[in-house]
């Protein structure tokens, strides 16, 4: 059944990880305040990089409980969003046909539509999966 299927997965997180001192597995795993302190910081001048790789599989449990799965993967979703966003190919897959045909001609709205999703995609995600009819009870514990 399509709900009982992961919102985040754990091996993409840790991919992400590598990139972390850049904030990338905090951004994927619903957290873009640290996230941005995590860019700026390089992960808290790389110490908390180090101690996330402990804390990954409790960020991937908390991001299973939070977030809403549905029709449109956050996997798949992230993936466009991080190597594609600036042409909005993200938004295309969410539905979002008028906003994905802007970033296209904008480059991301110049970046800044990019960074906005970076920090409200799993929200994003979310609402969608919601309104087409994704509900935690049906999931399997």
């Amino acid at each position: 059944m399509e709900l009982d299927r992961p919102t985040h997965s754990l091996m993409i997180g840790y991919i992400a990880w590598l990139f972390g001192f850049i904030g990338a597995h905090r951004f994927y795993y619903g957290k873009p305040i640290s996230g941005t302190i995590y860019f700026f910081t390089l992960g808290i001048f790389f110490i908390g990089w180090i101690v996330d790789l402990f804390l990954i599989p409790s960020m991937d449990r908390e991001a299973e409980i939070r977030y809403i799965p549905g029709p449109i993967d956050y996997n798949v979703a992230w993936l466009l969003l991080v190597f594609l966003g600036m042409f909005g190919v993200h938004r295309l897959y969410m539905g979002k046909v008028w906003t994905g045909i802007l970033y296209m001609l904008t480059f991301g709205l110049c970046g800044l539509g990019y960074i906005y999703d970076m920090w409200t995609l799993n929200d994003q995600l979310t609402l969608i999966n919601g309104q087409s009819g994704g509900n935690r009870t049906l999931r399997s514990a």
